[in-house]
């Protein structure tokens, strides 16, 4: 199993990226897809999910972030917009079937992407 991340990058504040996440030896659509973020010196943390056709953010991306899945690529991307400093950090996409109230824990997912950086400048 190898999920493979993609499209981080270093843009302005306010500005937009797209991350993509493609699976091989897995198939999305059977799993939760996820991603979390890590900034230097802090712990992992939600970002946001994709489970059973509805989504789930963390506050922080509520408004700014949104997830999808695109089951015909086996990809799930997450489309970050309004972007500010405080968004940098190393973003990872994870596959797993925790139960909802469980998403946002990082332990219950058992496979990673290698992580893609996201850097915003001031």
């Amino acid at each position: 199993v190898q999920l493979q991340a993609s499209g981080g990058g270093l843009v302005q504040a306010g500005g937009s990226l797209r991350l993509s996440c493609a699976a091989s030896g897995l198939t999305f659509r059977n799993y939760h897809s996820v991603w979390f973020r890590q900034a230097p010196g802090k712990e992992r943390e939600f970002v946001a999910a994709f489970k059973g056709g509805n989504t789930y953010y963390s506050d922080a991306a509520k408004g700014r972030f949104t997830i999808s899945r695109d089951s015909a690529k086996n990809a799930v991307s997450l489309q970050l917009n309004s972007l500010k400093p405080e968004d940098t950090a190393v973003y990872y996409c994870a596959a797993g079937r925790p139960i909802t109230s469980a998403l946002m824990t990082p332990d219950l997912y058992g496979y990673w992407g290698q992580g893609t950086l996201v850097t915003v400048s001031s």
